[in-house]
């Protein structure tokens, strides 16, 4: 098992973290089972934070994010993310982690602005939603690192340090350029995903592998090396399948089961100027 704080692996029967130094309560030190988690999502989709309370409704397929703020108290989100919000909350936009930190955000496919709500004379209101239809996870995090697809990072607490990380051809992940976002602290972390999440858990040494275009996030204590589907490249090219990623445990994964890279593909035929023979239907809808 891992520690709950930091998410280093743990010796058998340990009372404490040698890592981190964190000891364990009775309920961190029961062994896990095979199919358990080690992701803290809620299970009910909703809990309290550090001056806010959340819920996500609609789920799994147009999941919306509500959040209610007490007085003064903020919330950081991914710019567009906002739905809706009460008049007295003030949105503030700017760089995370200066110029240097906006460029590689905007390297990295995300925008280079982050937004941060806070509820101004009394208590607000703020419902947030990805682009794309799918579900929206709550993950409590304590400390440990903890990776994300660039294009799932929904929310978070105001506390939570969110950095773009250069990670060379090895986090070149089809789509989603040569960044992925490592966050840690302790509090509320919100992730989308396109379709529904499915959670995979690793044991040490297990190996695992995941079409690149369906990672949402992962647990800082797993390994991944990136290479193609199959041996040789027209194999690889002809089984529909390109960049994989192959994990190893010990770790959780969270696998989003759509893929928003396919259905484009799927789409583009019918779209003019495209290919397709004509245009397809969208052309043509005008008689």
């Amino acid at each position: 098992m891992n520690c709950p704080k930091c998410g280093a692996q743990l010796m058998t029967n340990a009372t404490f973290c040698g890592a981190c130094g964190h000891r364990l309560s009775a309920t961190e030190t029961q062994p896990m089972n095979q199919g358990g988690h080690s992701i803290n999502i809620d299970q009910d989709s909703r809990g309290q934070g550090r001056g806010y309370s959340y819920e996500v409704l609609h789920q799994p397929s147009f999941s919306l994010a509500v959040l209610q703020l007490q007085a003064e108290q903020a919330i950081q989100a991914e710019a567009g993310a906002m739905v809706s919000m009460s008049a007295n909350v003030e949105l503030q936009s700017q760089m995370k982690g200066g110029l240097f930190g906006a460029i590689k955000r905007a390297a990295g496919g995300e925008s280079a602005f982050m937004s941060t709500f806070t509820a101004r004379g009394g208590p607000g209101e703020v419902t947030l939603a990805p682009g794309a239809p799918g579900d929206v996870a709550a993950i409590e995090l304590a400390g440990q690192p903890f990776f994300v697809q660039s294009s799932s990072y929904l929310a978070g607490d105001a506390s939570l340090t969110v950095d773009t990380k250069w990670g060379g051809a090895k986090s070149f992940f089809s789509g989603e350029g040569l960044f992925v976002l490592m966050v840690q602290g302790q509090g509320l972390l919100l992730v989308s995903s396109f379709g529904a999440i499915h959670r995979k858990r690793l044991r040490a040494g297990e190996r695992y592998v995941v079409d690149t275009g369906h990672l949402v996030a992962w647990e800082g204590t797993t390994q991944y090396t990136l290479r193609k589907a199959a041996s040789g490249f027209f194999r690889s090219m002809m089984s529909g399948e390109g960049i994989v990623a192959e994990f190893t445990g010990p770790g959780e994964l969270l696998i989003q089961t759509r893929n928003l890279a396919a259905l484009a593909g799927l789409l583009k035929p019918f779209f003019p100027g495209q290919g397709g023979g004509g245009g397809g239907f969208i052309s043509n809808l005008g008689g």
